[in-house]
């Protein structure tokens, strides 16, 4: 099978290249801006800028004799430029919806999210049937939601390709430490300051769904195989609370509401200290639960992580700042940010490509 997947150097990207390349019989190809410079011999690379209707000539190119395009692109730097956020999320997606339209691929696998749905009404998980029109205040989450409404325009003009969507919790991994570290800390604070959390400040009304990296690879590697449409939530158990949370970082939990949560996240943000904008905070305590019913039914999916031993590895990644072999989930470290910010000026003012 040929497989094309945007995004494939990412979080998810590197899970799903990881768990296909030890099946026989894929040709995997990656559409990413940046190729690794080593460590994924068992693929070929195309690069292209899905911000750009440039990139449409290399993504056909990509897509010509493709069986399935899974595309996971999606971008969270720098978040203070939502028209650059936008043009990936919303735009990139356009545009490689175009391409399978133009090339005739006849399976594609969206990688939506948890965020596109409509805020909960309260702690009972939802299945797929719910609204996703995202929180309000969130650009990421609506971001999500505008690109699922470019796949409900593409289903209904070309009913010739299936289309299916994963609508995962917050996913996590040990190597994507890095990553995750440069959006939620400022450049010259360590990744050992999370070893040393006396208390964390946080609402006690916090529940989030979570899921392992290798877990969304294995729903993929099903629903390519399966080829069935429609949209399949994906989490694992139990539900992340506030209390998980401190018994992971060995903190304290005290409750500070999440309305002053934001106010102090917003303060940072807007003072380029941060790069996590204050619609994340919105989007942690709006997000539903998700009821993973579909995905076990129809897919015979059951995650492999639970979700504490998930966020237990992700954290852990985190605090040794661990990476992988490409240019998203690069090593982090205090020196390199001071070299970024002195010669590439700091992410959230630092020049696109």
């Amino acid at each position: 099978m040929r497989i094309v997947i945007t995004g494939a150097s990412g979080n998810v990207g590197t899970a799903l290249v990881r768990r296909l390349s030890t099946a026989t019989g894929h040709e995997l190809v990656g559409v990413v801006r940046r190729p690794p410079a080593s460590g994924f011999a068992e693929m070929g690379w195309v690069t292209a800028d899905l911000t750009q209707d440039s990139s449409l000539e290399a993504l056909r190119a990509a897509c010509t004799g493709a069986d399935a395009v899974v595309h996971l692109a999606w971008g969270f730097q720098p978040s203070h430029d939502l028209a650059h956020l936008g043009e990936l999320g919303i735009g990139g997606t356009r545009r490689v919806l175009e391409a399978v339209r133009d090339t005739g691929v006849s399976h594609l696998v969206h990688l939506s999210s948890v965020g596109a749905y409509s805020p909960k009404r309260d702690d009972r998980p939802v299945d797929e049937s719910w609204p996703t029109d995202g929180v309000p205040t969130s650009p990421y989450s609506q971001h999500k939601a505008a690109a699922e409404r470019h796949l409900d325009t593409f289903e209904r003009d070309v009913p010739g390709t299936l289309v299916t969507r994963l609508r995962p919790g917050i996913i996590g991994q040990r190597s994507a430490g890095s990553a995750l570290l440069r959006y939620g800390l400022p450049g010259l604070v360590p990744a050992t300051v999370l070893d040393l959390l006396p208390v964390l400040p946080l609402d006690r009304s916090l529940s989030i769904p979570v899921v392992h990296a290798d877990d969304v690879a294995d729903a993929i590697e099903r629903v390519l195989h399966a080829r069935v449409r429609g949209a399949f939530n994906l989490a694992a158990a139990p539900p992340v609370t506030r209390a998980v949370v401190a018994e992971v970082l060995g903190a304290r939990p005290v409750h500070v509401p999440a309305r002053a949560l934001r106010a102090t996240v917003s303060a940072a943000w807007h003072a380029r200290l941060l790069q996590l904008d204050p619609g994340w905070i919105d989007l942690a305590f709006a997000v539903p639960l998700l009821d993973t019913s579909r995905a076990v039914r129809e897919l015979g999916w059951t995650p492999s992580t639970d979700a504490v031993s998930t966020l237990r590895e992700t954290v852990a990644g985190m605090s040794a700042a661990s990476s992988d072999a490409t240019p998203v989930l690069r090593p982090r470290t205090v020196l390199g940010a001071v070299r970024d910010a002195v010669l590439r000026k700091p992410v959230s003012n630092r020049a696109r490509p």
